[in-house]
C-alpha cells in the first residue's frame, strides 16, 4: 500500500515471498522437533528439507478457493514435498504459523528501525554541538521568555530520542515471543517442547502462557511505541515548521537547485517535508489506536485483529522507517540563520531579560511583590509604547532607590543565561 515510502530493505521484510518463507522455515523447525522427539522419521525430514518450497501464485491461486491463506500455503507446499508433507504442520493450528512468523517479521522491522534511530541521534549530536553557543529566544506559548542556544534545542531532541531507542529496543524484545501451543494454546495436540525448540531456532521466546494467539497487549505495546517515536519526530517538525515561519526565519529546510514552492507564487520556500513528518505521525498514532483495540478478543480467539494486523504491520514499520530516514536527511541539510536568531533576540528590547532585573532587586531589598510591580509596568511601556527596556530602568527612580546604573546594566547579559551550557552538554552526551 505504501511501499513507495520506504527504503527497499523495510519493504522487502513484508513481501510474500519473505513472509512464506517465515512460515515454511517454522514448519521445518517443528518437523525437526518431531523427529527429535521421535514423532516422525529422521529421513523424512531430510527430504521435507531438501524438497520444501512454496509458489506464490499457485498459494494465490488455491486461496480463491480455499479461502484459506495458511491451508493454501501447506497445499503449494506439499506440491514440492509429495508423500511425506503429511508429516508438515504436525499438531499445529495457523496460528502457531502466524503468530510465530510475525514476531519474526516485527524482529526484522525492529532491527531496521533501531537502526535509523541510531543514525538519526548521530545527526543530530553533530548538529547540537556544532550549534552548542548559539544563542537563539527561547519560547513559552510561543512569546519571547529567555535565551537559549539552538545546540541545546538538539541535546533537547537527542535525549528523547534516546529515550526512544530503548522504547524500541524494549518493544522489539516484548513483540519477539511466539507459540507452537496448538488450537486453544494447550499443547493438547503438541508437544511443548516443540515450541521450544522451534522458538529457539527462530530466535524468538516462547510465550509463557498462550491461547491460540500470542496475546496482543503485546503488539499494543509495540505499536504504541511505534507511535510514540512518530509522535518524537512530528515535535522536531513542528519545531522547524515555527522556526521557518517568514517572520521568524531562524531554521529552514535545505531548498534545492530546481525545487519549487508553489504552482502560483514563485517566491514560495515551504517546510513540506517537516508537514509531511506532521501528517504521517498521525497516522502512526492511528495504528497504534487500532493495536490498543486488538487486544480484547472472544474467548481464546477470534479473527478480528487479524485483518487490521495485516495493514498495520506493514504500514507502521514501513512509514515509521520512512519518517526516520526523513527527518535525518532534514535535520542533516537543515539551514541555520544565526544572525536571525540574535536579530530576534533582540526583538523586544531588552524585555527578555526582566527576570533577572527582578531577581537584583529582590536581592537589593524590595519584596517580590515590589519588584514584580516595578518590572512589570516598566516592562508595559516597551510593549505598548515601544520604549526601550534598560532605558526605562534606569530613568525609574523606585528602581534605582534599589539598584545602581551599572547593576541595572549588568542584568542584561545574555552570557549570563547560557553559562551552564557545558553542564547540560555533559549530563547528555557524557564527559
Amino acid at each position: 500500500m505504501i511501499e513507495r515510502y520506504s527504503r527497499p530493505e523495510m519493504t522487502a521484510i513484508w513481501t510474500p515471498e519473505n513472509r512464506y518463507r517465515k512460515w515454511l522455515d517454522i514448519e521445518v523447525f517443528a518437523c525437526e522437533a518431531h523427529a527429535e522427539l521421535g514423532n516422525i522419521p529422521r529421513d523424512a525430514v531430510e527430504r521435507i528439507k531438501a524438497k520444501a518450497s512454496f509458489d506464490v501464485p499457485r498459494i494465490d491461486e488455491i486461496e480463491k478457493t480455499v479461502k484459506h491463506d495458511v491451508i493454501a500455503f501447506l497445499t503449494s507446499v506439499a506440491d514440492y514435498i509429495g508423500d511425506d508433507s503429511r508429516f508438515v504442520h504436525l499438531g499445529m493450528t495457523s496460528s502457531d504459523v502466524l503468530d510465530t512468523s510475525f514476531a519474526l517479521l516485527l524482529a526484522e522491522a525492529s532491527d531496521l528501525i533501531i537502526s535509523d534511530i541510531k543514525r538519526l541521534m548521530e545527526v543530530i549530536k553533530r548538529r547540537a554541538f556544532e550549534h552548542k553557543m548559539t544563542p537563539m529566544m527561547g519560547r513559552s506559548h510561543g512569546i519571547h521568555a529567555e535565551p537559549v542556544t539552538f545546540g541545546l534545542k538538539m541535546a533537547l531532541w537527542y535525549d528523547e530520542m534516546r529515550r526512544n531507542l530503548r522504547r524500541m529496543e524494549a518493544a522489539r524484545e516484548t513483540v519477539a515471543y511466539g507459540k507452537i501451543s496448538g488450537a486453544v494454546g494447550t499443547f493438547a495436540n503438541i508437544d511443548p517442547r516443540v515450541e521450544v525448540y522451534v522458538c529457539g531456532k527462530a530466535g524468538l521466546k516462547p510465550a509463557p502462557c498462550s491461547t491460540q494467539v500470542i496475546q496482543r497487549d503485546r503488539h499494543a505495546e509495540f505499536f504504541s511505541a511505534l507511535a510514540i517515536i512518530a509522535s518524537s519526530i512530528e515535535k522536531f517538525a513542528v519545531e522547524i515548521r515555527h522556526l521557518q515561519r517568514t517572520e521568524v526565519l531562524e531554521a529552514e529546510e535545505f531548498f534545492s537547485k530546481g525545487q519549487k514552492g508553489s504552482s502560483a507564487m514563485p517566491h514560495k520556500r515551504n517546510p513540506v517535508l517537516s508537514e509531511n513528518l506532521t501528517g504521517l505521525a498521525r497516522l502512526i498514532r492511528g495504528y497504534a489506536v487500532s493495536a490498543m483495540e486488538n487486544v480484547a478478543l472472544w474467548h481464546e480467539r477470534d479473527i478480528s485483529h487479524s485483518s487490521v494486523e495485516r495493514i498495520i504491520g506493514p504500514d507502521a514499520t514501513i512509514l515509521l522507517d520512512f519518517m526516520l530516514n526523513r527527518a535525518i536527511g532534514l535535520i542533516d541539510n537543515l539551514v541555520i540563520y544565526p544572525d536571525n536568531m540574535m536579530r530576534n533576540l533582540n526583538l523586544m528590547r531588552g524585555l527578555i531579560y526582566s527576570q533577572r532585573v527582578l531577581l537584583k532587586l529582590a536581592t537589593a531589598g524590595a519584596s517580590r511583590e515590589k519588584a514584580y510591580t516595578l518590572v512589570q509596568r516598566n516592562a508595559m511601556k516597551v510593549w505598548e509604547e515601544g520604549k526601550d527596556f534598560q532605558d526605562e530602568l534606569c530613568n525609574d527612580q523606585d528602581v534605582r532607590g534599589y539598584l545602581g546604573e551599572d547593576e541595572i546594566r549588568e542584568a542584561f547579559d545574555l552570557g549570563y543565561h547560557l553559562k551552564h551550557v557545558d553542564t547540560i552538554f555533559t549530563r547528555v552526551f557524557g564527559g
